[in-house]
């Protein structure tokens, strides 16, 4: 199984890995689904925000019209972050191994985990981070 939590393995996929797909972004700007990838989009990186919610109301942040899913996205991803509560992850996983081509990397925000999910994306040689904050990693690594 590929669980990256070294610092080493983290800055390595913050530096080489630059389109993300945040699965569960909010429009609310004090919510950490919002202001993390904001973070992340002034830092360089693109950023496509996946939540039907935001596409029935046609809306786009940073450029990129949301998405109600991962298979929708064109453009191939090197990250899906996800901010979604731990027993949401699985209902995830079909729609990541959609993705074509698969991403590089799923990364669970702080708080997040589920191993049996993990253990599926590893054996589909997807990396995966669990239960840290891209924002708080960014800040201390790079």
């Amino acid at each position: 199984m590929t669980l990256l939590q070294s610092q080493t393995d983290v800055l390595r996929v913050l530096t080489e890995n630059k389109v993300i797909a945040v699965v569960g972004f909010h429009h609310d700007p004090m919510k950490p689904a919002y202001y993390v990838p904001e973070y992340l989009y002034r830092q360089g990186y693109t950023i496509i925000p996946v939540n039907p919610a935001l596409v029935a109301r046609g809306e786009s942040f940073f450029g990129h019209r949301a998405v109600s899913t991962l298979a929708e996205i064109t453009t191939p991803v090197d990250i899906v972050e996800v901010f979604r509560r731990s027993d949401k992850v699985r209902d995830h996983l079909a729609d990541i191994l959609s993705m074509s081509p698969l991403p590089r990397v799923v990364w669970m925000q702080q708080g997040i985990r589920d191993e049996a999910t993990a253990r599926v994306l590893s054996e589909r040689d997807i990396d995966v981070i669990q239960d840290r904050c891209m924002l708080a990693d960014h800040r201390a690594l790079l």
